[in-house]
């Protein structure tokens, strides 16, 4: 492993924030103006590239941000403006990812997630002009698969995460990888507050990664119905099951109920296996069944990016006074 080059990149992106916050890609929730606040908030925002639909709005999309970003850019000089990126499923069930990642490379894209398979293409696709690729793992494998890759670096997916999430406790996750990894961790699952952020930092993560907390929020794509759900939910209210895409992930008991089905029937799915209703009258995951993680407990409230990215930076750097005194 280049450790110049992995030091780079941190410095790049951590120069880029004001707290060490990535907004996770959230299929049919992050949008053009979600991301584009997230990043003139001070963060970093990104979109699955399938939410652009069909393909030919891609391309669309990547010119509103771009655009957006600058014109914010020309317009607050000294405010820090964070990169955007995109959310890239490398795997057969996709058709599009191809297409997809040339559409972006040509866009120059600055950060690539990647999931599922290791990501060879992207790598070599984007390193050429300077794009970054960071790879999403639920363990050590897939860590080192996704290292041999050549990636920039690692989100260690934990238990707890909304969507596919994995099922190792995140300090188990992360000292794990540490042990054979010195590159850029972003740590996923359960990260609501500031508090959280400087814990995922404390652990020896570069950046906390935040999905849940950014679907109640004015910008994101989320309906009312499901902004609604994160607030009036626990922990207890998020079911973990491969019942409706064949791999496990975590979602709302309530859109669950809301769709007809017995939650229990859910639980008692096995790995591999999926809903057998018929594929057109099935409620379909992520557009009626709807995900969430664990730390949705903590958020309570509808805000504006702008008005979340200030709170989550007072208490961080509360979190740091307190840790401190």
């Amino acid at each position: 492993m280049n450790t110049t080059a992995t030091t780079s990149t941190l410095q790049h992106l951590l120069a880029q924030t004001r707290i060490p916050v990535i907004g996770a890609p959230m299929f049919l929730v992050s949008g053009t103006d979600l991301v584009v606040a997230q990043c003139t908030a001070g963060v970093i925002g990104t979109f699955p590239t399938l939410n652009a639909r069909p393909q030919e709005e891609l391309p669309v999309w990547l010119t509103e941000i771009k655009t957006r970003l600058a014109a914010y850019k020309a317009q607050h000089p000294k405010a820090i403006v964070s990169p955007f990126g995109v959310n890239l499923i490398v795997h057969p069930s996709n058709p599009r990812w191809e297409g997809d990642l040339e559409i972006c490379a040509q866009h120059e894209v600055p950060i690539f997630i990647t999931s599922l398979h290791a990501p060879n293409t992207v790598v070599n696709r984007v390193h050429p002009y300077g794009g970054i690729v960071l790879h999403d793992v639920t363990n050590a494998r897939h860590a080192r698969k996704a290292i041999d890759a050549g990636v920039d670096g690692l989100i260690l997916v934990a238990s707890g995460a909304g969507g596919h999430a994995g099922t190792l406790n995140p300090i188990a996750l992360v000292n794990e990888i540490r042990s054979f990894y010195e590159g850029p961790l972003i740590l996923s699952g359960c990260i609501s507050h500031g508090k959280d952020i400087l814990a995922a930092r404390a652990l020896g993560c570069d950046f906390a990664y935040l999905g849940t907390r950014f679907i109640p929020t004015t910008e994101s794509m989320a309906p009312d119905r499901y902004q609604n759900m994160v607030i009036e939910a626990d922990a207890a209210e998020i079911l973990y099951s491969p019942y409706f895409t064949g791999i496990p992930g975590n979602y709302l008991k309530a859109s669950i109920i809301a769709a007809g089905i017995e939650p229990e029937e859910v639980l008692a799915a096995k790995a591999g296996g999926a809903v057998t209703l018929n594929k057109d009258l099935r409620p379909k995951a992520w557009k009626d069944i709807w995900g969430a993680g664990q730390g949705v407990g903590a958020i309570d409230t509808i805000l504006s990016v702008r008005e979340l990215v200030d709170l989550l930076s007072t208490q961080y750097e509360q979190a740091k006074r307190d840790v401190l005194r």
